[in-house]
């Protein structure tokens, strides 16, 4: 039988007109010349947009996405992969996206057809490029799984495509050329760049209409590469319903950090005076330009019946989020004994830079991707783990197991956002707190892992097969090749 493989990787509003297909659908990879914040610049996109289309489906669905590269520009990658990110792929590990873990990538002028079902899974997802640094050139997009029984449906009244907020970073050089820091903030596709060679700074700001009475559900989305983002709109509170497709308790902030590839979706009553209101989407001054000057890093709420023109709104936020308060709304219980250390599994997981040679390594080892996909190896036979490649990355993990992995942070970089693909876990501790929760932690696929003298402690439980990675969203990760593979 095939085992589990767990891989580690150190690594105009869009939105009114927002194309959607599925759960059956075709998209296009190609090539095009784009200027979201007023300069222009080759891109790869998905069906001529950025972001690309929404794909849509509901609970249970089986979707079918032939993706088709028609990618020719020299300048990037023209081959591609497209991950699903926060799908489980139960059963269809080969349609992860993952490039030399669970498929080769698709070469120019040639398709792949990924078919999978989302069984019980429904909420805010995304999907992108997963070669190399493929995506940080726009290949990014959304990816809602909408809920029939949704046990929060009668606390909103709109949730659909023009809920959907994307927090994006943009840069103005080709990913396999530009530095690790970007230069503009996109929501919903649309941004004011920081960078002294566009010299017009009144480019469109993405707007987000509301009608004065109605509750919204927001499903915000990190699409970056590298930056994370305190997300606010002034004025108003929000709560809290779902974290990384997986329901929470409702929680009531007025602002929350958004880390590369979260997800949240929040519940907003638009029951302020009719009015214009800043969106603001600050990133973190170590990896970005934080501000808001001449409306960099913002957007537009805008109720109906408000002029055609930028708010002028200040706010403070009071009530931040603090991740310890957030929890799985079933009261679920991590796997294994409640104590540090009482998995079936305990793994260690140490990241350092090395300045030398500008590489990262976990547990003493620096990846380099194989040239033959992991899955493949497996299934032509190679099932020790001495004979997989690459050598010192995969770990062999024992399914129907419970997993503590016990991240320590690394200020390089950092904070470093972990995604694990083929699951969600537990977050028994946060990288900021030394409170352990072994109730009724939240339940998420992508979390902040903190600075050097941080630790944070995950756990899950291996009952889905398949080689599957566990990376960080930072671009000079990416870049760098620091990754490392698990086996379950």
């Amino acid at each position: 039988m095939l085992g589990n493989l767990l891989v580690f990787a150190v690594g105009l509003s869009w939105i009114v007109n927002a194309v959607t297909i599925g759960p059956t659908g075709r998209l296009v990879i190609n090539n095009k010349r784009i200027a979201p914040d007023g300069f222009l610049r080759p891109s790869t996109l998905a069906g001529d947009t950025f972001p690309g289309p929404v794909i849509v489906g509901k609970k249970g669905d089986r979707f079918s996405i032939n993706v088709t590269n028609h990618l020719t520009d020299p300048s990037m990658y023209r081959a591609t992969t497209v991950h699903w990110h926060g799908v489980f792929q139960n059963g269809t590990n080969w349609a992860d996206g993952g490039a030399m873990v669970s498929q080769c990538p698709i070469v120019q002028n040639s398709s792949f057809l990924y078919d999978f079902q989302v069984f019980d899974q429904a909420g805010t997802f995304w999907y992108h490029s997963h070669y190399s640094v493929q995506y940080c050139d726009g290949l990014r997009g959304a990816f809602i799984v909408y809920d029939p029984q949704d046990p929060y449906k009668h606390l909103y009244d709109v949730d659909d495509e023009s809920t959907i907020i994307t927090l994006a970073d943009w840069y103005h050089l080709v990913a396999v050329q530009h530095p690790a820091q970007p230069v503009t903030t996109l929501i919903n596709g649309l941004g004011r760049t920081s960078a002294m060679d566009v010299n017009n700074t009144s480019t469109p700001l993405a707007v987000v209409n509301v009608t004065k009475g109605k509750r919204y559900r927001f499903r915000i989305i990190g699409l970056s590469c590298d930056s994370p983002y305190n997300f606010t709109i002034h004025h108003h509170n929000f709560t809290i319903i779902e974290t990384d497709g997986e329901y929470t308790t409702p929680l009531d902030v007025d602002s929350l950090w958004v880390y590369a590839g979260q997800r949240y979706s929040v519940i907003m009553n638009a029951d302020q005076p009719i009015n214009n209101y800043w969106i603001r989407a600050d990133p973190l001054s170590t990896r970005q330009k934080a501000g808001f000057d001449s409306g960099r890093n913002s957007a537009i709420l805008r109720y109906a019946g408000a002029p055609t023109e930028e708010p002028t709104t200040h706010a403070i936020s009071k009530h931040p989020l603090n991740e310890v308060d957030l929890h799985n709304r079933n009261q679920k219980k991590p796997p294994g004994e409640p104590r540090l250390g009482g998995a079936d599994i305990v793994i260690p997981i140490r990241q350092r830079y090395h300045d030398n040679n500008q590489t990262f390594d976990i547990n003493n080892v620096t990846f380099r991707p194989p040239t033959v996909p992991v899955l493949l190896q497996i299934l032509n036979g190679a099932f020790d783990i001495d004979h997989l490649m690459p050598k010192g990355s995969i770990y062999k993990l024992k399914a129907n197991s419970s997993v503590e992995l016990q991240i320590y942070g690394l200020s390089r970089g950092g904070p470093h956002p972990y995604h694990l693909h083929g699951h969600a876990f537990y977050v028994v501790k946060e990288p900021y707190s030394n409170m352990f929760n072994w109730v009724n932690p939240v339940y998420r696929d992508t979390i902040n892992t903190g600075l050097d003298s941080n630790l944070t402690v995950i756990r899950f439980f291996t009952d889905n097969s398949g080689p599957w990675f566990l990376h960080w969203y930072v671009l000079i990760s990416q870049r760098c090749m620091n990754v490392l593979q698990l086996r379950v």
